[in-house]
């Protein structure tokens, strides 16, 4: 099929919850994708921060070919051991001490407010389960963790929301501290807001919020679903600050690819849950976790991590020259490669100019161009994305 043809079939049959470009992908490798009319494309924004080894990484796909002979599904009534090995290196790589596997990001927020209910009410009684989130954070699609996300357009007509969220500015201690209240239980904050327009917590903010969540028996809970995992240039952001959170959640690039979540918490917070407070049919399955142990093996033992700092940097710092170029850009902000340049302009065009010319990026927020390329692209493949930006910005 052609792209035109695989865009009738979807616009026919598949429901319209997406904005859909005129894009249809039908093959990749590392940072190239092709689509269905043989066009090649610069790949930097990589599933939006899930292919951060590049597309079919050689590891990846034999894990899956070798796995999927072998073993796909079974129940977890039973043991599974790449679920097991997978958790064992999670864990080793964290300052958590137990796992729980689901699907996507989404269901990993959504257990990690489960799971911070339930421990609060056993600590502390049934008032407390109230959790503060940050403006601008991104959760997840689903009832609660829309309502976790302080977006209020990604809310709209999905009303009633649940009850027991309420919203700070991020980066802002004193703010939090006032709204901390007797039915208080969670903080949940994202290290790096991604989709909120790639905002990094200050060090001084997380270490105040650690503080405050001691101060006052609160859980620390970090989502960590697109900054996670090697994206910021360590395993896990936190560990780029001070402050160790009681539960982390997990997505994206978890599977190098494949669907695969996991909620991660310390051995106290992990307690609150007993079996049948909380399941998941296909989370944890052997598939999807052998091809995560092969993603993350990846990932620790290639120097993927280290490729990104140094060409994160250098990315870095020729958007800023860009921005010192042009008065137009606004700010540049980020870690690793999670990277946002702040437009004073709308930049949805500029994001369909690029794909013209074969470049793939995204915007957030109306003028936020995101970049989250594959962690293993090098300078030249950075050079090559910055040249076409540069001639789309100042084409106007």
């Amino acid at each position: 099929m052609n792209t035109s043809e695989i865009m009738q079939l979807s616009d026919q049959y598949v429901m319209h919850t997406y904005g859909r470009i005129g894009l249809a992908p039908v093959r990749g490798e590392g940072a190239r994708l092709w689509d269905a009319d043989g066009r090649e494309f610069l790949d930097f924004v990589g599933g939006i921060a899930v292919n951060s080894l590049g597309h079919c990484h050689p590891a990846v796909v034999r894990a899956i070919q070798e796995q999927a002979a072998r073993l796909m599904h079974v129940s977890n009534l039973y043991y599974i051991e790449p679920q097991a090995r997978l958790a064992e290196l999670l864990v080793q790589n964290s300052c958590c001490d137990r796992v729980f596997f689901c699907n996507s990001g989404a269901e990993a927020n959504e257990g990690a407010i489960k799971l911070a209910r339930k421990w609060a009410k056993k600590q502390h009684g049934a008032d407390k389960y109230e959790i503060i989130t940050a403006e601008k954070s991104f959760h997840g699609r689903t009832l609660a963790a829309i309502t976790a996300t302080g977006q209020p357009k990604y809310q709209q007509g999905f009303e009633p929301l649940p009850p027991g969220f309420k919203y700070v500015p991020f980066n802002d201690p004193d703010a939090l501290e006032r709204a901390i209240g007797p039915h208080t239980c969670a903080v949940m904050l994202e290290p790096v807001q991604g989709e909120g327009g790639v905002y990094a917590a200050a060090s001084e903010y997380l270490a105040g919020v650690r503080e405050l969540c001691d101060r006052n028996g609160l859980l620390l809970v970090f989502d960590e679903v697109q900054c996670g995992l090697g994206r910021t240039g360590e395993f896990l952001a936190y560990q780029h600050y001070d402050v160790e959170p009681d539960i982390i959640t997990l997505a994206k690039a978890l599977g190098g690819g494949f669907p695969i979540g996991a909620m991660l918490a310390k051995e106290t917070v992990a307690a609150a849950f007993a079996p049948g407070d909380h399941a998941t049919t296909f989370g944890g399955n052997p598939l999807a976790c052998a091809a995560g142990l092969a993603a993350m093996q990846t990932m620790l033992g290639d120097g993927v991590m280290q490729n990104c700092r140094a060409v994160g940097a250098y990315f870095k710092e020729k958007l800023q020259d860009l921005a010192r170029k042009y008065d137009f850009i606004k700010e540049v902000r980020g870690l690793g490669l999670l990277l946002g340049m702040e437009l004073n302009r709308p930049g949805g065009d500029i994001v369909n100019r690029c794909r013209e010319k074969g470049l793939l990026i995204n915007c957030v927020n109306n003028n936020v161009l995101r970049f989250t390329p594959p962690l293993v692209i090098g300078t030249e493949e950075v050079d090559r994305a910055l040249e076409t930006v540069e001639a789309v910005l100042i084409a106007g």
